[in-house]
């Protein structure tokens, strides 16, 4: 014979907790990217929210870069971030190979002025197949361009001049004066940003 369900009152999981409204940090316009639920408000710090660029500028074209944000501070119902990384998606790096030809990833580490450790991972696309020494003097030219323009720089340049494509560009340029190139990507950064809450 089945149990009787229990009667009285309880209340449901989801009933129990409450929805909050995410934000990007102030560099990135404060935009509103959706919305997050807890039952307690500060188990939200140092969650990881993930969103598209296309959905933060209204800008289909830029679907194909992922960013993260991780929560840092909570105001009423309003949670706010901090740029923690962005990433390319697989399928438009797939796009890009092309056969004959190399491709160079370059690990690029740098701090910021706020102290922030940043690791930025470029990609050269290269018109024709490179050998292993035109290989290390384009590695080598990224790493030291990227080294040069990033090092030291606030957080709102550094995320701005990697989102928008314009270090991209600028490394494309210096590539081209030694060799063929089809495309220059900034395809992955990651930013560790310690837990302190700044204002809202």
């Amino acid at each position: 014979m089945a149990k009787k369900k229990q009667v009285g009152r309880r209340v449901e999981g989801w009933k129990a907790k409450s929805w909050y409204k995410v934000y990007t940090p102030e560099n990135l316009g404060k935009a509103y990217i959706g919305d997050t639920i807890a039952n307690d408000p500060e188990t939200l710090i140092g969650r990881v929210m993930q969103t598209t660029l296309g959905e933060i500028l209204n800008d289909y074209a830029k679907q194909n870069v992922k960013m993260l944000f991780k929560v840092t501070s909570i105001a009423g119902d309003a949670v706010y971030t901090d740029f923690v990384g962005h990433e390319i998606t697989r399928d438009y790096l797939r796009s890009l190979v092309k056969r004959r030809t190399t491709r160079i990833d370059c690990h690029i580490p740098i701090t910021s002025r706020e102290g922030y450790a940043v690791h930025i991972t470029a990609t050269c696309y290269t018109l024709n197949r490179a050998n292993l020494s035109q290989t290390h003097a384009i590695r080598g030219l990224i790493t030291a361009h990227v080294t040069s323009a990033m090092q030291g720089s606030d957080m709102t340049s550094l995320v701005n001049g990697i989102i928008s494509g314009e270090l991209a560009k600028e490394l494309f340029k210096i590539v081209k004066s030694i060799f063929p190139v089809r495309r220059v990507e900034i395809i992955k950064s990651k930013v560790e940003i310690p837990l302190t809450p700044h204002a809202a």
